[in-house]
């Protein structure tokens, strides 16, 4: 009889047991669950910056039959162009000049079979490297004057194009990347109040890339500077 009373206990001992453990690890299967819902948003960032550096290539061309005369006139163009732009106040570490391009035409193997009216053809590139953006743009519209004296601009060539650089990156960074993250926590709390959760702590953070794109085609000096930053939350009821 004994021995019977003992298996009893022991039987009825192992199904409390079992029942107190089913309860606890029900609710810590429960709390992980509660624990690992989530909700995932984006923050955008996004700022208008005035271009810190200018690139301004000033192209002319100059055409001849003999070889003398083209270096003799990319010379004369080349002091021409200097004292324009030193005139205007450009310095003269701004300005760099690059050698001369020169074809000859009728070593070209490829041709309509007419003969040129000129032999040799030249491009001339002087370039304005500068941080003075404003005061550069200012004279570009003067730039026709060169033209009124004769010299022939190749201002329609795309290589001729002003190019504009934002290179204060960097210093913007930090700013940008906590007002991404920011309103990203603000959309989170948006969804968290709508689904009736709490919100946590972050679970997860991707910064984004950041792009420098301008602003219109007609104010390419002017740039639109955005991050997207991709942040996931922990939700509780």
């Amino acid at each position: 009889m004994s021995q019977t009373k003992s298996s009893i206990i022991i039987a009825i001992g192992l199904i409390v047991s079992c029942g107190i453990l089913g309860t606890f690890f029900s609710k810590g299967l429960t709390d992980f669950r509660s624990m690992d819902r989530s909700v995932t948003v984006k923050g955008l960032s996004e700022r208008e910056y005035v271009a810190d550096t200018v690139i301004w290539p000033i192209q002319f061309t100059a055409a001849s039959n003999q070889l003398s005369d083209i270096y003799q006139t990319i010379e004369q163009g080349k002091q021409q162009v200097s004292e324009f732009l030193k005139g205007k106040g450009v310095k003269a570490d701004e300005i760099s000049v690059a050698a001369p391009s020169i074809t000859d035409k009728s070593a070209q193997r490829y041709g309509s079979g007419q003969p040129a009216e000129f032999r040799y053809t030249a491009t001339q590139t002087i370039t304005v490297y500068s941080t003075r953006v404003e005061t550069i743009r200012d004279m570009m519209s003067s730039l026709s004057e060169l033209g009124k004296q004769g010299m022939v601009l190749s201002t329609d060539d795309y290589q001729a194009q002003p190019e504009y650089l934002f290179t204060r990156l960097n210093d913007v960074k930090p700013e940008m990347i906590e007002e991404a993250t920011k309103n990203a926590r603000e959309v989170a709390e948006k969804f968290a109040q709508d689904s009736n959760s709490e919100l946590g702590k972050i679970k997860d953070a991707r910064q984004g890339l950041f792009s420098i794109q301008e602003r219109d085609r007609h104010n390419p000096h002017l740039k639109k500077v955005r991050v997207v930053s991709t942040v996931e939350y922990y939700l509780s009821d």
